[in-house]
């Protein structure tokens, strides 16, 4: 029974991302996301008190599976410089393989309301807060110089999240992970990688 009501969960987010990423968060009905997942209307009131937490949930379950994923592809990395080309290696690979969640991502909950970034902040911290490990890393091995780790995030998470955003407005399709390798030399010059 929890295997099936985990399943129908997992569902209703899918068809989420795919509802909200077509019509936009405020234009996109409960009744779409339901169709579309294959329930009743009145099952995803089951499972979310509301649309605005359908949005939270979905951002924190998706991405936080994806830093997660991202964690797991560190432990794997040796050098400062494999590290960061991971971290950007698995941000535009996800983003281009969940071209949806992406849209969501970089458009619909920028324009939320504040309780909403509120409870995605978490997820963003988390992000932030592993980006700023990889470059204390990096210091402390001697790969990266004393740098202030804050300033380094935003200059990393930044550069990604509008590489991102442009990726997804663009009028003509291109891939995203085209990008690696040059936002890689970016942040390599950037931080003085040695």
């Amino acid at each position: 029974m929890e295997t099936q009501r985990e399943g129908k969960f997992q569902r209703i987010l899918d068809a989420a991302v795919e509802a909200i990423s077509e019509s936009g968060y405020h234009q996109c009905q409960v009744n779409k996301i339901a169709r579309l997942a294959g329930v009743a209307d009145g099952t995803i009131y089951l499972y979310f008190k509301s649309k605005e937490e359908v949005l939270i949930r979905v951002f924190q379950e998706r991405m936080g599976d994806f830093i997660a994923y991202m964690r797991h592809e560190l432990l794997e990395c040796e050098t400062t410089k494999a590290r960061l080309r991971t971290i950007v290696r698995t941000h535009f690979s996800y983003m281009e393989q969940n071209r949806s969640l992406a849209i969501v991502s970089q458009l619909e909950l920028r324009q939320s309301d504040p309780r909403i970034r509120s409870a995605i902040n978490v997820i963003i911290l988390d992000y932030f807060s592993l980006i700023e490990g990889v470059i204390l890393q990096g210091i402390q091995s001697g790969e990266v110089p004393d740098t202030d780790l804050r300033v380094a995030r935003q200059m990393i998470f930044g550069s990604l999240d509008e590489a991102t955003t442009d990726w997804v407005m663009a009028r003509s399709p291109r891939t995203l992970t085209s990008g690696v390798e040059p936002m890689l030399a970016l942040f390599e010059g950037a931080l003085r990688l040695r």
